[in-house]
């Protein structure tokens, strides 16, 4: 159990917590947890890498745990009405849809399943930049709907005579003035509430974002492994050829 394998684990514990402060309502723990884990993934990576810790272990459970950290919280997440209905002027679609979640873990578990194929048969199958890309998409997707949930999921909406009016769309009465403390504590920072308004509407990109870089991803991780394959298969017909010469 060296550091790397070590923070991994924590990784799985942390997600964990993020699930249950996610159910709970407790959004601001649920961020805080959620950056934690996030942290771990880049540290072990990098820490492995550097020291030369590489092991089994954790070629196994590196990726299941960042899988089932993204896939459990977007899981959480669609289930929230807050994230996934009809807000003033902003239809369904626009915001966190089922289908979203399905693209999301349709995606790992294809390129789940390819990689032991050709990891079998002896080939590489290393992270690419286009899926590191797909995996800071998805955290910064997560961190910005937790914000928007902090807090209390309104946002600002100016009216005719310039003033401020907050907008609050909740489906369940207990979320009522659910503001935590980071919310209290960034309209201290910027003595106004506007930076919701920048918050949903990073949620709403982010989300659009993080299916675009998950479709490409995948497709990108479908034409290498098929070229793997076909690289397989070639070797084998030129080692066929020579031993029947």
């Amino acid at each position: 159990m060296n550091i790397p394998n070590t923070l991994t684990i924590l990784r799985v514990l942390f997600a964990i917590i993020v699930f249950v402060m996610i159910g709970l309502a407790h959004y601001n723990f649920a961020l805080l947890f959620f950056v934690l884990a996030a942290g771990t993934d880049a540290l072990d990576g990098w820490w492995a890498r550097h020291f030369k810790k590489i092991t089994v272990f954790g070629r196994i459970m590196d990726p299941f745990a960042d899988k089932f950290l993204i896939c459990g919280v977007f899981i959480c997440l669609v289930a929230i009405p807050e994230l996934s209905s009809d807000k003033d002027g902003y239809p369904a679609w626009l915001m966190l849809q089922p289908w979203m979640v399905i693209v999301i873990i349709g995606r790992e578990l294809l390129v789940t399943s390819l990689r032991s194929f050709v990891e079998s048969a002896g080939g590489d199958f290393s992270a690419k930049w286009l899926g590191k890309l797909k995996m800071i998409l998805q955290c910064a997707a997560v961190i910005f709907a937790l914000l928007y949930l902090s807090g209390g999921a309104t946002w600002n909406v100016p009216t005719y005579d310039g003033q401020e009016r907050l907008v609050q769309e909740f489906y369940r009465p207990e979320l009522q003035n659910n503001e935590t403390g980071i919310a209290k504590g960034f309209d201290y920072i910027f003595a106004t509430k506007r930076w919701r308004t920048t918050v949903f509407f990073a949620m709403l990109c982010s989300f659009w974002l993080t299916i675009g870089a998950t479709l490409l991803s995948g497709l990108d991780y479908c034409i290498h492994a098929t070229r793997m394959i076909r690289k397989n298969r070639e070797r084998k017909r030129e080692l066929y050829e020579q031993r029947q010469t």
